[in-house]
């Protein structure tokens, strides 16, 4: 039986919060009635006094979590870098900044932190004392463009492993296993002008996995494109299909994932994102954690109608929910096979 869990970024109501249709506890209210009870939460946008809270502040927000039957599984933090107004932050201050987010996951009895991936990790191996003192994790989000064997994560992994520490490692963003271009983003540049023909040799490269540089150039120069056109063909840099297969090799890295996804379709698939192999990989290497949708459709059309991120969550959970029991049955049924080819 799988142990893979299922929650809810409220970064996935980012619009209907920003408009005031919804609030937090109706994101958590809502997360709870499609039995996804892990939030991730993201203190500086949905804590008002973040980073100051007093002790009946915390308790306020785990009761209120507590009351829809959910828990916190992770906490996004930020490192603005550039927050000195005449200089960059020192290293120093750096690691009082993490620190300060470590505590206030503890306090808020989170055991996940996501990190920003251009935290150098040598700042973090300097905050891994802390880290294990209060028991959270710091994953260092994996996002697009990079990937989980991308020089720059790898030098986090090898950073915890040079420590031997369990609190330092990473945190898959699904956005890495874009195997198919969205539609929406497709669509969206063609509403901006793009011409069809070439927002088809757009999807067929990426299709192909060519690289993006040499798309951009046949875009751009041989084929005159247009502000949309060329704007597109630069999403390819951050469209990567990562092979999913490798999932097994880092998972004793990471917890906790960030479900992206730009769309799902009324029959409850994911037409971008290789959602089929990665929950089978999961499932097949025993990985236990929680998946957490990161609903970031909302930009893609806010301009043609109304969004309804709720709804969008609600299939994710439909799709996980008939995933994950495919992959049980399918892994099932392999170690059937071969106890009985072993007897």
């Amino acid at each position: 039986m799988s142990k893979i869990k299922r929650g809810v970024s409220l970064y996935s109501f980012q619009e209907e919060l920003f408009l005031g249709r919804m609030n937090v506890e109706d994101c958590v209210s809502f997360a709870a009635s499609i039995g996804a009870t892990g939030i991730e939460i993201l203190p500086e946008q949905n804590m008002p006094t973040f980073p100051n809270l007093s002790d009946a502040q915390v308790e306020e927000w785990k009761a209120m979590v507590a009351r829809h039957g959910c828990h916190f599984t992770a906490y996004d933090m930020f490192l603005d870098t550039k927050l000195r107004k005449d200089r960059l932050m020192s290293d120093d201050e750096q690691v009082e900044s993490i620190v300060r987010d470590l505590r206030l996951c503890n306090r808020l009895g989170i055991r996940n932190m996501r990190v920003l991936v251009f935290v150098r990790p040598d700042i973090l191996g300097r905050c891994v004392p802390y880290a294990e003192e209060l028991d959270v994790h710091m994953g260092v989000e994996v996002h697009a463009p990079w990937h989980l064997e991308h020089a720059w994560i790898l030098r986090t992994i090898e950073e915890a492993d040079r420590l031997g520490t369990k609190h330092l490692g990473i945190l898959p963003d699904m956005g890495i296993f874009m195997k198919h271009y969205p539609p929406a983003f497709r669509a969206r540049f063609e509403r901006q002008g793009a011409r069809p023909e070439v927002t088809q040799f757009i999807v067929d490269q990426h299709e192909a996995k060519i690289m993006a540089e040499y798309t951009i150039y046949e875009v751009a120069v041989k084929m005159g494109g247009n502000k949309a056109e060329v704007a597109m063909a630069e999403t390819l840099r951050h469209a990567p299909y990562a092979n999913p297969k490798r999932i097994a090799d880092y998972a004793p890295y990471f917890h906790h994932i960030q479900a992206k996804f730009y769309e799902m379709d009324e029959d409850c698939t994911d037409p971008s994102i290789a959602y089929d192999e990665v929950i089978d990989a999961l499932v097949g290497c025993g990985w236990e954690g929680t998946l957490s949708s990161e609903y970031e459709g909302n930009r893609w059309i806010q301009d043609v109608h109304e969004v309804d991120s709720r709804e969008q969550v609600r299939r994710q959970h439909v799709m996980f929910e008939r995933l994950i029991v495919q992959s049980e049955a399918r892994h099932a049924g392999k170690e059937a096979a071969l106890c009985s080819t072993s007897t």
